[in-house]
């Protein structure tokens, strides 16, 4: 029996490792070069000295150079990237496209192979984010339809409300006898004179 070579190896990143490395920065869903060089299974500098020898294949929206502020965020946030913290170099980003470009640049087999794998998880995180944003919008939906319910109750329950409050006390009796009719009139009559 052969042993299986490198490349040929079932691809040994769980998909939640791919998922994990990916990161949102400034308002893009990014890879750092030190993760998609772990995944494509080569040096970080091999990567970005590929990337510099293409550079024409990698405009800013494929791929951009974190800022300071950035890179400390990101060590901050990321465990995995405190060595980060010590590099003088800024890391690069890679959007999906980026990500794409790169395993085209690197030509080895194994950045093909994971590259599928990197799409799958842009796909992924692109799928859970509008299903986000469609079970955001039925919780609003239904939050008006509530909201509107709500005005139609308590215009129901000041209706009910005096229905539901204890009868008044009935007026006293007066004690004693009391005619509870009208007085009669009574006519006098006088004598006439004589």
């Amino acid at each position: 029996m052969t042993k299986p070579r490198k490349e040929e190896c079932s691809y040994p990143i769980p998909a939640q490792t791919i998922e994990s490395a990916i990161l949102t920065l400034r308002g893009q869903k990014v890879v750092l070069d030190t993760d998609l060089a772990r995944i494509y299974g080569v040096a970080t500098k091999v990567l970005n000295q590929a990337v510099k020898r293409n550079a024409d294949r990698f405009p800013p929206d494929f791929l951009f150079a974190l800022t300071d502020d950035e890179k400390a965020e990101v060590v901050t946030n990321c465990d995995h990237l405190s060595k980060l913290k010590f590099s003088p170099v800024a890391p690069n980003a890679f959007t999906e496209h980026g990500a794409i470009m790169a395993a085209t640049v690197l030509n080895s087999p194994r950045a093909v192979q994971m590259s599928v794998f990197v799409v799958r998880a842009f796909i992924k995180m692109r799928e859970q984010l509008l299903n986000r944003s469609e079970m955001e919008r039925r919780l609003a939906e239904i939050e008006r339809g509530l909201m509107s319910h709500d005005a139609a109750l308590r215009d129901l329950y000041a209706k009910i409300r005096p229905l539901l409050l204890p009868p008044p006390d009935p007026p006293s009796k007066r004690i004693g006898f009391a005619v509870g009719e009208s007085r009669a009139r009574y006519r006098v009559m006088r004598r006439e004179r004589k």
